[in-house]
């Protein structure tokens, strides 16, 4: 995920999204990406937010 043998869609979800820190790399498994329909990254969600936190803002990312 990080590094020089990342994989290149990898390398495009944390060009497009930071984390809240602004550093770019994955920090631990379980980082979420929200893509839109059009390929752009919409949001980036850190280990410890749950499928369920997500889905009460998917109105607002998808509107």
């Amino acid at each position: 995920m990080n590094g020089d043998g990342a994989c290149d869609l990898y390398n495009i979800l944390k060009s497009e999204k930071a984390n809240p820190d602004g550093n770019p790399d994955i920090g631990w498994n379980f980082t979420k990406f929200l893509v839109g329909k059009d390929g752009k990254v919409l949001a980036r969600f850190e280990p410890m937010v749950t499928p369920e936190q997500i889905a009460e803002q998917l109105d607002e990312l998808l509107a």
